[in-house]
């Protein structure tokens, strides 16, 4: 049988595979393999141990022909008509950010903004149920990770309240994403381990003076048997994690880089398990991501499906070694890619990623009862207006938006510091006022999606000169050449001060001008500044800003800001103002992943 070649890298040929790490895989797959051949026999399907009569597939056989892309109903395919194929079908959310109601949604139609309704867990299993039952043997249920995070009924359980939601609607496979550590390692573990689906990741160890130190918390992948292939999965989450967010997240979870282990996996998967085709599941971002498909150790995957920063891909991206997915945010879209499978040889596939429309799939009314219920305890207190919006409040900008507008306008209403910060937030669903009112309410829930995390507000003390220096860090890791560097959050955001910048200047020469209070900054004057507490953080480093002076807990949480605020200044009407311009891009820039012939819409 034919394989992929393994990364010709020196390292990855001198990585012995452990006589361990080769049992690791019977016992990763053994349920797999038995499920297959007990439906193998009950199909009268005469195979052998390990698939014998199973024709290999040709290596990385996805690799190529673009066109193939183009959506099409693989059901009308003449060898699955005829019944000498079979389709497998992979669907995939992530991202989900724990959004259980029909809300709206963000779009670009003919160069405007368009605002519909779309997702909601009731709708999402509805759709779902109906595309499995039409090949319900032969498809996968895929979550990229961060689920139980980002909204209210989320952070007030401590994710718990969502894993039965998606127990219900049947995943097989879950990957953990870069917030399912915002509760803590321990949390974390019992919410992932309480999902009925397998779970995947080969870089998150235990890092904790026990005898579970350096130890995987999860299975690195997992094996199928399915539609007369065996295809494997390999999970990764996003390294940078403890950077992204608060350190103490993490505490107790050492994070390292896909490369290191990555071909080694491969290798296991291709010639000792003898899979036909190989994904890996990444929740890492896109640009990291399309890096990750250019690496010589991903030869021999097939598809990475990746998660993170919430872009919409609709044609798969093609790197050097691989091709690129992600589906989009909060239940909002479902991807689905179909493979048919003739004689174990891929004849045909298609890959579409599809709304989730309220008003083409009914709302499966299990799923709703099972919400209200999630929803009950806290209902009373999420459904509090606290205040209301005359224009939309919205985040999918890249550069500046008006969602984070409002909230550094309330910081620097309360404070009254020289900067107002806030950090480069992806998560919340717009919110659009009604046409008849003209308004629209802000309620507790909608401030949970806003700012998931209540953190304290803390001021300091930095010279012109730092605030440059932090700037500059600040758009490399939003912008930077390689793609495999780029963090998966946007440019933070500010009040007080304005920035001018270039996206194509190399790192550290990006920063035009800045300007704080309308004067051009003086890079010996000392600013004073408000942003987030991180827990974790040296106490003199505020907003990845390091080496503050006099740092200082201001006693109030940002929730609380933004509630005191409302009160004043309700409704509110925040829009784009210019704070921070690049001379290479428009404000209304919606991805970080440019050049590669891809767009957000």
């Amino acid at each position: 049988m034919p394989h992929i070649q393994n990364c010709t890298c020196t390292s990855c040929h001198q990585e012995a595979i452990s006589k361990a790490e080769k049992d690791l895989h019977v016992q990763l797959s053994e349920n797999s393999r038995r499920d297959f051949f007990r439906k193998s026999a009950k199909l009268g399907m005469g195979l052998g141990i390990g698939g014998g009569l199973i024709a290999p597939m040709a290596a990385s056989a996805l690799q190529g022909d673009e066109s193939a892309y183009k959506t099409k109903n693989m059901e009308q395919n003449k060898a699955v008509r005829d019944g000498k194929a079979t389709m497998l079908t992979l669907l995939q959310t992530a991202d989900i950010h724990a959004q259980l109601m029909i809300h709206d949604e963000f779009f670009v139609e003919n160069g405007k903004n368009v605002y519909k309704k779309r997702g909601g867990y009731a709708t999402l299993k509805s759709m779902i149920n109906t595309i499995r039952n039409k090949n319900r043997e032969n498809t996968l249920l895929i979550d990229g990770g961060d689920c139980f995070q980002g909204g209210g009924v989320a952070a007030m359980s401590e994710g718990k309240a969502i894993v039965p939601l998606m127990n219900n609607i049947g995943y097989d496979i879950m990957l953990p994403g870069n917030w399912e550590v915002v509760y803590g390692k321990e949390m974390m573990m019992k919410d992932m381990f309480a999902y009925d689906g397998v779970k995947v990741c080969a870089n998150m160890f235990h890092d904790t003076n026990d005898d579970m130190k350096g130890d995987l918390i999860f299975p690195p992948y997992f094996v199928k048997h399915i539609a007369g292939i065996k295809i494997g999965f390999i999970g990764y989450n996003d390294p940078l994690t403890p950077k992204r967010q608060s350190p103490a997240y993490s505490d107790g979870i050492k994070f390292t880089m896909p490369e290191l282990n990555v071909a080694k996996y491969v290798k296991i998967l291709r010639e000792y398990e003898q899979c036909d085709m190989v994904f890996l599941l990444t929740h890492m971002g896109l640009a990291q991501q399309v890096g990750l498909a250019n690496m010589p150790h991903v030869k021999g995957v097939d598809y990475i499906l990746g998660a993170d920063t919430h872009e919409r891909v609709r044609t798969p991206i093609q790197g050097v070694h691989t091709k690129v997915t992600e589906p989009g945010a909060f239940g909002s879209f479902l991807a689905k890619l179909d493979i048919v499978i003739e004689d174990g040889v891929v004849k045909d596939h298609s890959y579409q990623l599809m709304d989730v429309d309220p008003g083409i799939y009914g709302e499966d009314e299990e799923m709703k009862r099972l919400v209200t219920k999630a929803r009950e305890p806290y209902k009373k207190e999420l459904d509090r207006v606290i205040g209301q919006t005359k224009t939309t409040l919205q985040r999918y900008y890249v550069i500046e938006t008006p969602m984070d507008n409002f909230i550094t306008d309330a910081i620097m209403w309360k404070f009254k510091p020289d900067i107002a910060l806030s950090n480069g937030f992806r998560f919340c669903p717009p919110l659009v006022p009604d046409a008849k009112t003209g308004v629209a309410d802000i309620t507790m829930d909608f401030l949970w999606s806003m700012l998931p995390v209540d953190s304290e507000a803390k001021k300091g003390i930095i010279t012109g000169k730092q605030l440059w220096g932090w700037m500059e860090k600040e758009l490399q890791n939003a912008f930077a050449k390689d793609p495999a560097k780029r963090f998966g959050g946007w440019v933070v955001r500010f009040k007080g001060m304005e920035v001018n910048f270039t996206i194509g200047n190399d790192a550290g020469k990006r920063v035009n001008w800045i300007k704080v209070a309308g004067k051009p900054l003086d890079l010996e004057k000392e600013y004073s500044f408000v942003a987030c507490e991180r827990e974790g953080d040296p106490d003199t480093t505020i907003c990845r800003v390091e080496g503050v002076k006099e740092p200082k807990r201001l006693g109030a949480t940002l929730h609380s800001v933004i509630e005191e605020y409302l009160k004043t200044h309700s409704p509110i009407a925040p829009k784009m103002e210019g704070r921070c311009t690049a001379t290479d891009a428009p404000n209304t820039l919606l991805t970080q992943l440019m050049g590669f012939g891809y767009e957000f819409r």
